[in-house]
């Protein structure tokens, strides 16, 4: 159908295809018609020819261009009449549209103009329909840069000439006619407006079919076509949309019509009116609908405010949204489309804007009233008629605008594409501004206020920064804030409704309605006054009901509940977060407020829950939570009752059911929040409480420890609140303290603390006069105890009063632990605690006794656990003081100072002298068995004095606690008169032997004599083995005494021991926890008896016992019996050392492990077992550090008496003196066995250092989150406490060791590297700060021994080198000395700085041992300098020109110990990084050995701070010119380069290229790169992330960067070329470079910013000219075409639409010419100039156009692709003339001419076209791929070719319409992949 005569050949009809004649292409772009055989016209045409030779040889200034059109004219005027050809059209037209650059002046584009007008008056009408392509191009811009004088013969062109071209030609040039005319509308006021808009309705009117009809004046149906052209012309044409808005208005028809509610007109007029109407409709939105709204979508989302207000005008006046095309032809997305954009324009808060969008969504104003027109209005009347127009607009919005726009905005708030906080913000800004109409926004929020809620909480778990969430969150915030309270809290309630309620969700949906409210609460304002004091308690009400609900229709049922226990925790947890909202001011006594009246309690109390549920459903979805149109459905005080009742009933249930206890802890707490809340006289069922309480704690099973806590929270909060009596009370606490009992068990650490704070809080509520608890406590002690011969008293209670004595003394409320999880007992207002620390008497005095009882009778195993306990007890001075107050109440104490003479003082009848025999006897036992550090207690401490005190102690002064007790003791031996009877004296005689005895304790120290003749330690030996498998554990107590007391006094048989040489000079050992008194020094005083060797069977007891479970209760027994034995070992400890530490260290990690699985298994029933993990822990502790101390201290001994003396003389440097340890081999047998010795210390030291390290780490980094979250106040008690002994320990083996110990250390930091927790390793650098004995004064110079152990150890003294027991390398422990170097404190510089500096002198007088290392040791020097700079201690300057002489000489040993290596490591073996690479993909950390020999990397990370260093600009300087020559010089001239390159490299460039004056180096370095030609094999990511931000600072500032590249480029040049081997070889160098410098200026263009190189657009468009004259055999050739297509890319990417004007008719032509040479013949002259590469990178460059459509290109686009809606609806018998639509018909495409209107294809186009960014459609993900071989010309055109020419036109058309945003920065991307792609590079010969 379309240009029929554009397809005939002027050749003879019988020439077929072996005419000579070229292929005629519709669009005439390169046809070359037959010239007639006429001499004349051979005349002609060389005129023509010459005078276009001029435009290539005489153009300088604008005047040639003049002369130049002048000569064209006279060579066209020479024609003879019946000539109506021209000649060379094509170049005619190619010349003619580079005359119509906007740079030239107006006088050059008149005379163009003029030829213009010749050439069509000659060509005619059917010459310009069938050349229409030619010409239109050139002339399409004029008007966009046309001056006034200009613009009337363009205007008189277009007239005269282009209204009579063939309406099937002006078809496809359509859109590009309206984009050429729109710049003339833009201002109304000129003088061409009107005729202008007269022109395009001229057109319009051109292009329509005959058969059209009129529907208005100006509106005919065949009009569709122009309008489908003109709404893509204003969708793409930013430019030009002022001009298509100035059209749209004055020529759009109006398609709103009228609404039904409107006056009706006559029947048949109606008719018509609807009849046209639905003409129009069909008009404007025929066959795409969506093309209108995008053109009105397009326009509101513009960035200029004037264009959206017409938009939004046009919208009120054309589109109303009750007009049909909205609401019935417009599908549903281009409709959210629509609403979207015009919503968008409230983000800009213009008033003018809002009022026009108000306008459309609100509607028309209603029509008056005709009867009272003109009448006055009474007020009633008016305000009806005001409610009548709201109500109104509101209904209109209602029926047309809501369900869209709701749509839109959801739309807009859940596309998660975008991370950008300002746009994930913005629909929530435009939410806020519809809330200023109340008729919208009342009726979108509550659609969508869920939605913004989600969506912060989403974006909250994927912003890249708390910064940008915050953002986020304050605008949602402010949307949040402007939303109604009844709203909010209707939408929570509605939530946690479909979160309870039966129904088919999933667990995780009903947990994530649950956790959205949470985010609410967390995150929102909830607590405006009407939130919290109406709201907030319906809420809970309503969820308390629902709860009840479905526990009722559970047990109706009989089915398993929809709510598990932890949703039901959740429910509760939120029910609790908005009680504590709730004032109390919430539930007044008498209520005054606008509310429903109050009921009485009873009938209350029998609403069932549905009645409670409707009242509070009506409030929020019919009143929609409004307290101004009608009251709450519940009076204050009834509802602080229903809240009361409802919460009361759920926690009887709870505990008369077996409940996980936090969901019982969280109904308790929920009860206590109502109970504090709700006034006194609120009506509350406590009987039933209490009877549920009783019910549940007198059963006999045990309870968790979550229901006892709740239990006691809940009847001391009712206690309190005086909701039950004292009496009540008391009755509970018998229970109460039973179960706390089972919780304070020593084998059960988990609740100790929790456990004792509760009994404390009960206490608090009971008032301190109560002794109800105490009384509890004592009848739980005696229960199971058994009297008589046969006494029985059990371990346990004592152990579990050892734990309550414990927590109690550290129970002090007011400095409560900050560190415990937020108990249920502690969150609620209450009076002040009462604490144990000050309190402990109340509850603890009598249980105490009952306690030290037990040390009168040591058959119990109650009297072993006393003693244990007093042996480490907490307190001393606590239990002491309970014995001064009980006796300053006895009364006989104060008689003598009563006495009026001294020596009349008697005893009574009435004196209780039985209880003061039982204190004493008490106080006794006490001093007995306690520890020595008791006695530093009584003999420090002291008492003050009161007047009871004082007339025992005999003075008024204050007195130390053992003088008291020796005053006690003398008062108890006061009385010289004894009566009467005999049972008195002997009362009395008791009281005397107990003083006595309790003096006797007092003034001396025990002392044993020695019984070693009799050898019975062998049987007793054996017995104790035996006991180990007993049932009573405490036997081994009695049993390990007796051993030891036998051993002890055996006979030493008196041998002498040969005196040492050193015995007196011998070192004092570290300072190391000393055993009793008795034990044996090995260093101090050595006996000079040889003690006979120990029987073989006690080491074994000895291991068979601290292995044993049994011995678990009295291990600290076993403990100190090792202690006592060890002395016995002194001549065999090393053979004995490292079996006893094997056992103690297995036992301490099983232990350990035992405790660690205990705090992390969640609420867990109790256990048997008997023993005590953390007790157990800390004595096996005690005894590893034992057999360390006894074993190291007997090695330095041995040392001490085998080392040779060191002449004074001898220099001692830092690191000693090269000979040392010369002399040291004169005894090699002591030597040996003396190492021999040491290596068994070190390695079980190295034993002891891993497994404290491992108890140090308890608890610390991801480990932390494991633990149970209920224990946390025990947990932290427990692990602080474990922690503290293992840090002991490791401090007294660090002062031991230091070097031993820091190695292994090292050694578990280097472990801790491979393990997938990643927080491991920096635990290390925890744990070294915390020792004291690893202060860095001790742990560098250690560190530097351990490195000098490794690389050259005969420069150390023997007696600092390391065994080496530690498997490390070199690189290890000096990136270890880097990670904790930069780990220290600036201040700590000042202890370390003289061993530092001197290690690095030692270490540079001969640098080649540690040439591995030398680059980490650069790294240290590097973070010395960064350090010193933040202090300002010593010789500033002096120090900083030490350390910067150091890091040069530094510097300058790496490039010469290693100056090949590195530069190797850095690319060569870049295979063996990817395969570590991929072998440790999951772990971030890299190893020491990669770090060390990754010198490009450190040098990166050094380079910035190298001021910081090195201070002087000569030296920085110096270091960067070295760096450069010796690391990033021979990285760029390596043969490997560019796989030498990493991204370290170009880190440590671009650093370089900051430092100041350092211009010069890096400058040369970058362009050494640049220009060699290897560098275009470089990695594309490292161009892209690296390259072009250097190429970027080297080019932006420095002008000659481009020119100079321009002049390597010589033009073609067929002259002197032969044939042969040697011409092809130059051909082919002269190819390769120039595509090299080609691709030079793309890169270069790419790097630098937008129009950076506009200035030389010039010399760039004239080098591409002269290269695209090139041909397959000139040099250089065709081949550089692919290149030139490369650059014009770049063009198209970074320079403004506006300097590329003169470069469209190069493009276009050369564009043609490409793609039409895809159906050349082969080996014809377009099939050889266009080979398979250059024909790829045109499609490229095609596909780039088509995708970022700059203005001018829009005008040309018709040319390539069918840029009209013909792409997708073909009409029938349908010729494309686009050329991609053209050569894919020839090539047999798969998409047909006839494809039916709106049929979708499944291709490329429409995976691509999809997404929400437009890219190009070849090489780019979802698009067809450019992986093709270019080899074939065959296998090109099917994988690529075909394909892409068939899709580009759908593509072009679908991308448009979906109206996305250009990805700029992929179609970079996609440039740099074939720059960078060295395989399309031309090899020479």
């Amino acid at each position: 159908m379309a240009l029929d005569l554009g397809r005939r050949s002027i050749s003879p009809e019988s020439s077929g295809r072996d005419s000579p004649v070229p292929r005629q292409w519709r669009n005439q772009l390169g046809s070359v018609d037959a010239p007639p055989k006429d001499k004349h016209y051979r005349k002609y045409a060389n005129g023509v020819d010459r005078a276009l030779s001029l435009f290539e040889t005489a153009l300088q200034e604008w005047a040639d261009y003049i002369s130049f059109l002048n000569r064209l004219l006279k060579a066209l005027q020479a024609r003879s009449s019946n000539i109506t050809q021209i000649p060379a059209k094509a170049t005619v037209a190619k010349r003619l549209s580079q005359c119509l650059n906007p740079s030239l002046p107006s006088g050059v584009h008149q005379k163009a103009l003029e030829v213009y007008n010749y050439v069509f008056t000659v060509i005619g009408k059917d010459g310009l329909s069938k050349d229409l392509p030619l010409y239109l191009p050139g002339l399409a811009s004029v008007l966009s840069f046309a001056s006034l004088s200009v613009r009337a013969p363009f205007l008189d062109l277009m007239e005269r000439h282009f209204l009579e071209v063939d309406p099937r030609s002006l078809r496809p040039a359509m859109k590009s006619i309206v984009l050429a005319l729109l710049p003339g509308l833009e201002e109304e006021t000129s003088e061409d407006f009107e005729r202008t808009l007269k022109l395009v309705e001229r057109f319009k009117a051109a292009i329509r079919p005959p058969a059209s009809q009129a529907i208005t004046g100006v509106h005919f149906t065949g009009d569709d076509f122009f309008w489908q052209c003109f709404f893509l012309a204003s969708v793409t044409g930013h430019s030009r949309r002022t001009g298509a808005l100035a059209y749209l208005s004055r020529m759009l028809p109006e398609l709103g019509g009228p609404l039904s509610s409107e006056p009706t007109k006559a029947t048949g007029e109606t008719t018509t009116d609807s009849e046209s109407a639905a003409k129009l409709s069909k008009l404007v939105t025929s066959p795409e609908p969506g093309l209108l709204i995008r053109c009105f979508a397009a326009g509101l989302v513009d960035e200029q405010l004037l264009i959206q207000r017409g938009f939004l005008d046009l919208l009120v006046t054309h589109l109303p949204l009750h007009s049909a095309v909205l609401q019935s032809r417009a599908k549903t997305g281009d409709l959210e489309l629509l609403f979207r954009a015009a919503v968008s324009v409230t983000v800009r808060r213009d008033m003018s804007l809002n009022r026009r969008l108000w306008s459309w969504l609100l509607g028309p104003e209603p029509a008056a009233s005709g009867e009272n027109e003109g009448a006055l209005e009474s007020p009633i009347s008016a305000s009806t008629h005001t409610h009548g127009f709201f109500s109104f607009r509101t209904n209109y919005f209602e029926e047309f605008g809501l369900q869209p726009l709701t749509r839109a905005i959801l739309s807009m708030i859940k596309s998660d594409t975008d991370n950008n906080p300002g746009e994930r913000a913005r629909p929530y800004r435009i939410c806020l501004s519809l809330m200023d109409r109340w008729e919208i926004g009342g009726l979108v929020v509550p659609e969508v206020f869920l939605s913004v809620v989600d969506s912060v909480r989403r974006f909250k778990a994927k912003a890249s920064s708390k910064a940008d969430f915050t953002e986020v969150l304050r605008s949602a915030s402010v949307f949040f804030d402007g939303v109604e309270s009844g709203l909010i809290y209707s939408e929570m309630l509605s939530l946690m409704a479909q979160a309870i309620s039966p129904g088919d969700l999933s667990e995780a949906d009903r947990s994530g309605k649950l956790d959205l409210v949470k985010f609410i609460l967390t995150h929102f304002n909830v607590r405006e006054e009407e939130m919290i004091t109406i709201h907030a308690p319906l809420t809970v009400l309503s969820v308390l009901c629902m709860l009840e609900d479905v526990k009722d229709k559970d047990k109706t049922n009989k089915t398993t509940s929809t709510l598990n226990a932890s949703l039901t925790e959740q429910v509760l947890s939120i029910a609790a977060s908005l009680l504590d909202l709730v004032p109390e001011r919430a539930f007044p006594a008498n209520s005054a407020t606008k509310s429903a009246p109050p009921v009485e309690s009873k009938i209350l109390a029998a609403t069932p829950n549905v009645e409670l549920l409707k009242k509070i459903k009506t409030f929020y979805v019919t009143d929609q939570g409004n307290l101004d149109a009608s009251a709450p459905p519940f009076a204050p005080q009834n509802l602080a009752e229903l809240l009361l009742q409802k919460a009361g009933s759920l926690i009887c249930e709870s505990l008369g059911e077996i409940e996980p206890g936090l969901t019982i802890a969280a109904k308790t707490r929920l009860l206590n929040l109502v109970l504090s809340k709700a006034p006194q006289k609120s009506f509350l069922d406590s009987k039933k409480i209490l009877a549920a309480l009783h019910n549940c704690l007198s059963g006999g099973a045990a309870i968790r420890f979550s229901t006892y806590s709740s239990a006691i929270s809940l009847s001391s909060h009712l206690y309190s609140l005086n909701r039950i009596t004292p009496v009540e009370l008391s009755e509970l606490v018998v229970p109460i303290v039973r179960h706390a009992w089972s919780f304070l068990g020593a084998s059960e650490p988990k609740y100790h603390v929790e456990t004792v704070r509760s009994l404390w809080l009960l206490q608090t509520a009971l008032t301190p006069m109560n002794r109800d608890i105490e009384a509890a406590i004592c009848s739980l002690m005696l229960e199971n105890d058994t009297a008589g011969i046969f006494a029985q008293r059990s371990s346990d209670p004592g152990r579990s009063f050892c734990v309550l004595w414990s927590h109690s003394l550290q129970d002090n409320p007011s400095g409560a632990d900050r560190r415990g999880p937020k108990t249920p007992v502690a969150d609620l207002k209450s009076p002040p605690r009462l604490g144990g620390m000050d309190n402990y008497e109340i509850m603890l005095t009598r249980p105490l006794f009952l306690m030290l009882d037990a040390l009168t009778d040591e058959r119990t195993q109650l009297f072993m656990t006393v003693k244990t306990w007093l042996s480490s007890l907490i307190g001393m001075d606590k239990l002491l003081g309970v014995f001064v107050s009980k006796f300053a109440e006895l009364s006989f104490l104060r008689h003598q100072h009563a006495a009026a003479e001294p020596n009349s003082i008697r005893f009574t009848e009435e004196d209780d002298l039985d209880l003061g025999l039982y204190y004493v006897r008490t106080l006794s036992s006490v001093f007995r068995w306690a520890p020595e550090a008791a006695w530093g207690v009584v003999a420090k401490r002291t008492i003050r004095s009161s007047p009871p005190l004082a007339e025992i102690a005999g003075t008024d002064e204050d007195v130390t606690l053992q003088e008291f007790f020796l005053r006690v003791c003398l008062q108890c031996m006061a009385c010289d008169k004894i009566p009467g009877d005999r049972k008195s004296e002997v009362r009395m005689n008791q009281l005397y032997r107990a003083a006595l005895t309790v003096m006797h304790q007092i003034l001396l120290n025990p002392y044993a004599g020695a019984l070693s003749k009799l050898h019975f330690e062998d049987n007793l030996i054996e017995k104790l083995s035996q006991s180990l498998t007993g049932s009573d554990p405490y036997v081994q107590i009695l049993l390990l005494d007796v051993v030891f007391a036998a051993l002890k006094l055996r006979e030493l048989v008196p041998v002498e021991l040969p005196m040492s040489p050193t015995n007196e000079k011998a070192p004092v050992p570290p300072s190391i926890e000393r055993g009793r008194p008795f034990r044996i020094s090995l260093t101090n005083e050595r006996p000079q008896t040889q003690l006979p060797p120990p029987p073989p069977t006690l080491l074994k007891c000895i291991l068979a016992g601290l292995s044993s479970s049994s011995s678990r209760p009295v291990l600290d027994s076993w403990v100190s019996f090792l202690s006592e034995c060890l002395p016995l070992y002194a001549d065999s400890i090393f053979q004995v050392l490292i079996p006893l530490v094997e056992t103690l260290c297995s036992q301490i990690a099983s232990t350990f492990s035992n405790l660690q699985r205990l705090f992390r298994n969640p609420d867990q029933t109790l256990s048997q077992a008997t023993a005590a993990p953390e007790t157990t822990l800390i004595s096996l502790l005690n005894g590893l550090e034992q057999v360390l101390a006894n074993g190291h201290d007997r090695l330095l001994a041995e040392e001490a008496r085998a080392q040779v003396v060191k002449s004074p003389d001898q220099p001692q440097g830092f690191f000693g003196n090269m000979v040392s340890g010369v002399f040291s081999t004169d005894a090699p047998q002591a030597r040996s066995a003396t190492a021999n010795d040491r290596l068994t210390v070190l390695l079980a030291f190295q034993d002891a250092v891993r497994i404290c390290f491992t108890i140090w780490s308890w608890g610390q980094g991801s480990d932390a989150a494991r633990q149970d979250s209920t224990s946390g106040a025990s947990f932290s008690f427990t692990s602080l406490r474990m922690r503290n002994r293992a840090r002991r320990l490791l401090e007294h083996l660090f002062a031991a060791e230091t070097l031993e110990c820091l190695e292994t250390v090292i050694g578990i930091w280097r472990g801790s590297l491979d393990d997938s927790d990643q927080t491991k390793h920096t635990e290390v650098f925890n744990l070294l700060p915390a020792l004291d004995g690893s202060r860095p004064k001790h742990t560098i110079p250690a560190l530097f021994n351990a490195i000098y152990s490794r690389t050259n150890p005969g420069a150390l003294d023997p007696s600092r080198r390391s065994t080496l027991t530690i498997e490390l390398q070199d690189t290890d422990v000096v990136i270890f000395l880097v990670d904790y170097a930069r780990s220290l404190e600036d201040d700590a510089m000042d202890e370390i700085w003289q061993d530092c500096t001197a290690f690095l002198k030692d270490l540079l007088g001969n640098p080649f041992p540690h040439r591995q290392t030398l680059p980490s040791l650069l790294e240290f020097a590097a973070i010395l300098g960064e350090k010193v700079d933040n202090t300002n201690f010593g010789e500033q300057r002096k120090m900083r020109r030490e350390l910067a002489d150091l890091f040069l000489r530094l510097l300058t040993a790496i490039f010469t110990t290693r100056p090949t290596s590195f530069t190797e490591t850095t690319g060569s073996i870049s295979e063996k990084r990817t395969s570590e690479a991929s072998r440790r993909a999951s772990s971030v950390i890299r190893l020491p050995g990669d770090r060390a020999d990754d010198v490009v990397g450190i040098l990166s990370t050094i380079v910035p701070n190298l001021p910081k260093i090195l201070v002087e600009n000569d030296r920085i300087l110096t270091a960067a010119t070295a760096i450069s020559a010796n690391v990033i010089g021979p990285t760029l001239r390596s043969k490997s380069f560019p796989d030498t390159v990493s991204k370290n490299t170009l880190v440590l460039l671009q650093e370089l290229s900051r430092l100041p004056n350092n211009q010069k180096s890096w400058k040369k370095d970058v362009a050494d790169a640049f220009n060699d030609s290897r560098f275009f094999g470089s990695n594309v990511t490292l161009v892209h992330n690296g390259w072009l931000q250097l190429l970027k600072q080297w080019a932006v500032n420095d002008k000659e960067r481009m020119p100079e590249i321009l002049a390597r480029i010589t033009p073609p040049t067929t002259a002197g070329i032969v044939f042969g081997v040697g011409a092809t070889s130059a051909r082919l160098e002269a190819d390769r470079k120039t595509q090299l410098n080609l691709r030079r200026i793309a890169t270069m263009i790419l790097a630098c910013p937008a129009d950076a190189f506009a200035g030389d657009l010039t010399p760039i468009m004239d080098k591409l000219i002269e290269l695209l004259g090139a041909t397959s055999t000139s040099s250089p050739s065709s081949t550089t075409r692919a290149e030139v297509y490369m650059v014009m890319r770049a063009l198209v990417l970074r320079t403004s639409a506006i300097h590329l004007a003169a470069l469209w008719p190069i493009i276009n032509a050369e564009l043609h010419a490409a793609i039409s040479s895809v159906v050349a013949p082969d080996h014809s002259a377009p099939s050889d100039t266009y080979g398979n590469a250059t024909v790829m990178q045109a499609c490229k460059l095609l596909d780039l156009l088509v995708c970022v459509a700059p203005d001018d290109f829009q005008l040309h686009e018709w040319l390539f692709v069918t840029d009209t809606i013909d792409a997708v609806y073909r009409p029938a018998s349908y010729q494309p003339v686009a050329l991609v639509d053209e050569v894919s018909e020839e090539l047999g495409a798969a998409m047909a001419v006839g494809v039916s209107a709106g049929a979708h294809v499944e291709s490329s186009a429409w995976t691509a076209a999809s997404s929400s960014h437009k890219r190009p459609l070849l090489g780019q993900p979802g698009g067809i791929s450019d992986e093709v071989s270019l080899e074939r010309r065959d296998e090109l055109v099917t994988k690529v070719l075909r394909p892409f020419l068939g899709q580009l036109s759908i593509y072009a058309f679908e991308s448009t319409y979906a109206m996305g945003i250009v990805d700029r920065e992929g179609c970079v991307v996609g440039l740099i992949k074939d720059i960078f792609d060295e395989k399309s590079i031309v090899r020479a010969l």
